[in-house]
């Protein structure tokens, strides 16, 4: 056995010595650094690892106080500061065996904004599908908001929740603006001017993914009704150690040809290629694991939420998957039932008819759920294009929500008309509704897209008629009407909203066969 060489014992020595005290020094998760915003009027968690015992010790701006925490045996360590009321921006510091001090720290609003491409379409126009925002040149250029903070975290999967992410907090301008979420902003956007408040946000999603890739293991083994979603992705894991076995040993075998062949050029056999494992984007929890779970427990006051297209074909599993996702975030984040508001999805051409229209009615049943609030946008989408270009009125209305419901001004309507009940009154059927705030109206012309059925339970254009606060339908084939559907399809864009200019959300009053009910 060779003996190291001098030259080799100086590195190592070298080594030891200047890389043993990285080990104790306090290290910090990405979405805590520079620029970030801290959640207003809360108890504020702040993070990371240091030595085991070591103590490190928060300090904030002009604040007397100071805040100590231990680290524990894994290195880990938690503190809780505040309650802050939003002022200037002051440095963080956080001291132990080293100090690290956070420049432009700023107290305010901070909310979450997830999806898939909807929520991700920035902007500015990029080409291909990410078409941009409507006056996308002149929004870029208006965008210089040094109260507003934008935190992107990098797309990445992982089999297990991780501690830490890629990303790092930005000062709104027209350079960063430009790549950051266009609902996001405009709805922060928003926030910021009607409050005069620092906003921050944080960017997490990713372009085509399922629901339940955002939503842990745990989560969805806890209900047999996922199952199926579960089953489908550990056949592909069985079947990825079959040809990664297979592989190895292919590998061996090219090996040995390539070893006993006199070609020069060792090509004696064709190197086999890997399989690809089967951990991706769609993969269940693996965008939770990777991109939601390093973000907790940081202190936010809600989330925003664009997605459902790519569960439009499951959309009646969606009617619980979305739920359980949302339950799942809160119950991880310990902030209680915190607001979570989300976008239906807009009028489309998918190939499946119906599948768009049942997982609207999804996204609807998920009012039921406490805290919630939807964006109806059958008036603001684009048939011919699944990223429709307003995301200014989608972050508008999500923002009015947040302004009513979770910052308590009552004077604002939030809503669209909401279905909430039917009386057959002989030939006709009265529909009664949520949010008509102050009145019901048809834009440009008699109401569209009202449908009626009878005991056959087939549905024919209707004839509907605002009436106060209700609508009266009713169709002259139709003597005996059972049942009655409003914008039941993939591409409806109907025009009936309220008095605040807000649509109403498609609805059906049966609940027959659907299309999606055996789809897993």
């Amino acid at each position: 056995m060779n003996k190291p060489t001098t030259l080799a014992l100086t590195a190592a020595f070298s080594l030891f010595v200047f890389s043993s005290p990285v080990v104790a020094d306090v290290r910090l998760p990405a979405v805590i650094g520079d620029n970030m915003v801290l959640l207003q009027n809360s108890d504020i968690p702040l993070w990371g690892w240091a030595e085991p015992g070591e103590t490190v010790t928060v300090g904030f701006g002009p604040y007397s106080q100071t805040w100590t925490a231990t680290a524990d045996d894994n290195g880990k360590w938690m503190v809780k500061i505040g309650p802050f009321d939003a002022g200037p921006a002051y440095t963080l510091t956080i001291r132990g065996t080293n100090t690290i001090y956070l420049k432009n720290v700023i107290v305010g609003e901070v909310w979450l904004c997830s999806g898939q491409s909807n929520m991700e379409t920035p902007v500015n126009k990029l080409g291909g599908w990410r078409t941009g925002a409507h006056n996308h040149r002149q929004e870029i250029a208006s965008a210089d908001y040094p109260q507003i903070r934008l935190f992107t975290v990098k797309k990445t999967v992982a089999d297990t929740a991780q501690t830490d992410c890629t990303g790092a907090w930005v000062v709104c301008t027209p350079e960063t603006v430009a790549d950051f979420s266009a609902t996001a902003y405009f709805f922060g956007r928003q926030i910021h001017k009607n409050f005069n408040v620092p906003v921050g946000l944080i960017e997490t999603c990713w372009g085509g993914t399922v629901a339940e890739a955002w939503t842990s293991e745990k989560t969805l083994r806890a209900d047999e009704d996922f199952a199926p979603i579960l089953e489908r992705f550990d056949d592909k894991l069985q079947e990825y150690k079959a040809k990664t076995a297979a592989y190895q040993h292919q590998l061996e075998e090219w090996k040995k040809a390539v070893g006993t062949s006199r070609n020069d050029s060792n090509e004696a056999a064709q190197k086999p290629e890997p399989p690809n494992p089967p951990r991706g984007r769609n993969s269940p929890a693996s965008l939770y694991n990777a991109m939601i779970a390093p973000l907790i427990p940081y202190g936010v006051r809600g989330a925003i939420w664009y997605q459902g297209e790519s569960n439009a074909g499951r959309a009646y599993q969606y009617r619980k998957l979305f739920p359980a996702m949302i339950q799942n975030w809160r119950k991880d984040w310990g902030r209680g039932d915190f607001p979570f508001y989300y976008v239906q999805i807009a009028p489309y051409k998918y190939k499946t008819e119906f599948t768009a229209a049942e997982l609207r009615e999804a996204q609807l049943m998920t009012l039921s759920v406490l805290n919630t609030g939807m964006v109806v946008t059958s008036d603001i989408g684009d048939p011919n294009d699944i990223h429709p270009r307003n995301k200014q009125e989608v972050g508008r209305r999500l923002a009015l929500w947040a302004l009513a419901k979770t910052y308590g001004n009552a004077d604002i309507v939030f809503s669209g008309p909401i279905y909430r009940s039917m009386k057959i009154e002989a030939d006709r059927v009265r529909i009664f509704f949520d949010h008509v705030s102050g009145g019901l109206v048809s834009k440009g012309g008699q109401l569209t897209h009202f449908e009626i059925a009878g005991e056959d339970r087939e549905f024919l254009p209707a004839q509907a008629v605002i009436d106060g606060e209700t609508v009266v339908v009713s169709c002259e084939k139709v003597d005996r009407p059972l049942a009655v559907r409003f914008g039941w399809s993939n591409t409806a864009e109907p025009n009936f909203f309220n008095k605040a200019g807000l649509p109403a959300s498609p609805f059906r009053t049966d609940d027959w066969p659907r299309v999606t009910e055996d789809k897993r």
